[in-house]
């Protein structure tokens, strides 16, 4: 029996989209990254002086009321946000001006605040803990270097992956909902294996 040669794949992981405060990157499939691999971040800044993000779909076993007996027993899943400040928690929320001192990400969708808030809004109303997600730990990248990083093919930058989403840490395979939420050749690319050789 003989095997034809396989074809060499063209695959462009590219994209047009600029990154700004709100975007959403997707890593290429094949990134060998402890952090990053198949991961997805939202971008909480993007300017001259750098960027930074939480991975969305990295989790830690931590249960916070444990650690802190002041911040309330919700069984909140908590998110590592990546490799910078490990030893610090940060949050985002759709929670708005309820949070004094949020910083607007997109839509419906802010980062930071008083914690005390958070941790008063919780006590008072547990069922609101879809609305806010922790995070131990955060992306960041220095001027430019995300640029180079997308010339690289990387990440692909999108913008229609909305708060719901974003804060739902319940999604099985969020990388690979996102790709599909591009259609065309990134649906495709959603179906790769973690491993070529698995094909």
């Amino acid at each position: 029996m003989f095997l034809c040669p396989m074809k060499k794949l063209n695959f462009s992981f590219a994209n047009n989209q600029k990154p700004e405060k709100g975007s959403v990157l997707i890593s290429d499939p094949f990134l060998n990254d402890p952090y990053f691999g198949r991961s997805v971040v939202i971008l909480c800044e993007h300017n001259d002086e750098g960027t930074f993000g939480f991975v969305l779909n990295n989790y830690l076993d931590i249960d916070l009321h444990k650690i802190d007996s002041n911040f309330p027993n919700i069984n909140a899943r908590i998110g590592f946000g990546g490799p910078v400040s490990k030893e610090s928690l940060f949050f985002i929320h759709s929670l708005g001006e309820e949070v004094k001192d949020s910083l607007k990400i997109q839509e419906e969708l802010y980062y930071g605040g008083d914690f005390d808030d958070v941790c008063r809004i919780l006590s008072e109303k547990p069922e609101l803990n879809n609305q806010i997600r922790f995070f131990i730990g955060y992306s960041g990248w220095d001027d430019k270097q995300l640029d180079q990083e997308l010339e690289e093919k990387t990440w692909i930058t999108v913008n229609n992956i909305g708060k719901k989403m974003i804060l739902d840490t319940e999604l099985k395979d969020l990388w690979k909902t996102a790709l599909e939420m591009q259609k065309g050749k990134f649906k495709t690319i959603s179906k790769f294996p973690n491993n070529p050789s698995d094909n």
